[in-house]
């Protein structure tokens, strides 16, 4: 089972056209049109079989259904720097670089079964985030190139105890690539694309107080990886030569506390309000991701992420203009986790978005075929700062905004 898992995530992960620049730090804000339309609410709110991923426990309320979508996901992002000592230039300075990569197509996979009275199964295989530039040679004497995705295969279980209270678990089994090409002026050479699998799970409670109000909690643990592995040549440093080796590089993804709220308000009105922290510190705090090997026989230069915990608001609403077409409409905010100190770092993972505006809508085609549309668009968001102490770079502006649009039918069985 944990092969035939390894090798769906693999050959899922390898259809991504490009790696996608995420929203919520490096991550999507939702797992669905519908989530994507609503905000990325759907922990109170449990419409499609993207609460597989967001709270296993709304999955009693699905009934047997299906659910797959594809997102175009085109993130616009530039960069400035300056040397913070002219006589050693690691910058063109005052030159703006805009990222070569290309926009991404990220696909959403949801099934839910009923197995017996209260008992449902569910499985899904998501998108779940990466980010990554390719910019044209400048900062330290060559290219800044990285590149991270993150597609997750997610089995579930969900007991409906009685018509107020629902538990689930999801099992998330993760692979993960990821390459870079940075800072060649300090001696660092390419790092090839790597694979990763990782492990963790997801707990989810649903709990309706009357009719009409529906709260939901979940909890998504670490989830654990294996080592990034890169092999590296001997070559020269600025520092001296190099025998060279392998590269090992811990990078997990962070724990996960969610808590929504879903309000019937009338017949045809849907209101929804998720809560989020998202516990990047964790895993790309201080001194992370880490390597685990001996970089003194590699020339590696060390990470300093110095992310922090990231809070996300998500407002969603629904409303029903007929009983088959539905329109839909949100908004998400979570301030940026970046340290704006780290200069470097912040140019080659500029995970800088905020806010995001969301709409879409729903049209029942028939009983049991559905259409789902929803579109994003984040306003550009900008980090300053600078780093002449360590990263040789005196000032530094780093700006992203981007756009999505998905397209997913749903299918009642």
């Amino acid at each position: 089972m944990k092969r035939t898992v390894r090798y769906l995530a693999a050959a899922a992960i390898a259809a991504l056209a490009a790696p996608a620049l995420a929203t919520n730090g490096m991550r999507m804000i939702g797992f669905s049109p519908t989530q994507n339309a609503m905000g990325g609410t759907g922990v109170g709110a449990t419409l499609d079989s993207g609460a597989v991923l967001t709270n296993p426990a709304g999955i009693t309320e699905m009934g047997h259904r299906f659910d797959a979508s594809l997102t175009w996901f085109d993130p616009a992002v530039t960069y400035t720097a300056t040397s913070a000592d002219p006589g050693f230039p690691v910058a063109a300075d005052g030159v703006e670089y805009t990222s070569n990569r290309g926009g991404s197509i990220i696909p959403n996979i949801g099934y839910v079964l009923p197995i017996s009275e209260g008992l449902y199964f569910g499985l899904g295989a998501f998108g779940v985030g990466g980010m990554g530039v390719d910019y044209d040679p400048g900062l330290y004497g060559g290219a800044t190139l990285t590149s991270y995705m993150n597609l997750r295969v997610a089995p579930a279980i969900a007991w409906k105890v009685n018509d107020q209270f629902s538990v689930g678990l999801t099992l998330n089994a993760s692979a993960a690539q990821m390459e870079y090409d940075v800072a060649s002026g300090f001696g660092q050479v390419p790092h090839d694309t790597a694979t990763s699998f990782g492990f963790g799970y997801t707990i989810g409670l649903k709990f309706h107080p009357s009719n009409t109000v529906a709260i939901g909690i979940a909890y998504e643990s670490k989830s654990d990886f294996q080592d990034f592995e890169f092999t590296i040549p001997g070559h020269n440093t600025p520092f001296g030569p190099v025998p060279g080796g392998t590269d090992t590089l811990a990078f997990d993804q962070p724990p996960v506390i969610s808590a929504g709220i879903a309000w019937q308000a009338l017949p045809s009105l849907l209101l929804a309000f998720d809560v989020q922290e998202i516990q990047w510190n964790q895993v790309m705090g201080a001194d992370a991701p880490a390597y685990t090997n001996d970089t003194r026989l590699t020339g590696a230069m060390p990470f300093n992420m110095s992310w922090s915990s990231q809070m996300v608001y998500k407002v969603g609403v629904q409303f029903a203009v007929t009983e088959a077409i539905k329109l839909r409409a949100g908004y998400n905010y979570g301030k940026n986790p970046l340290d704006p100190s780290r200069a470097f770092e912040n140019i080659a993972f500029p995970a800088v978005a905020e806010s995001h505006v969301t709409a879409g809508l729903g049209w029942d085609i028939t009983p049991a075929w559905g259409l789902q549309v929803g579109g994003m668009y984040s306003p550009k968001a900008t980090v300053t700062g600078s780093n002449a102490a360590e990263q040789f770079i005196g000032a530094y502006e780093t700006s992203m905004s981007q756009y999505s649009v998905d397209v997913g039918v749903s299918w009642k069985i």
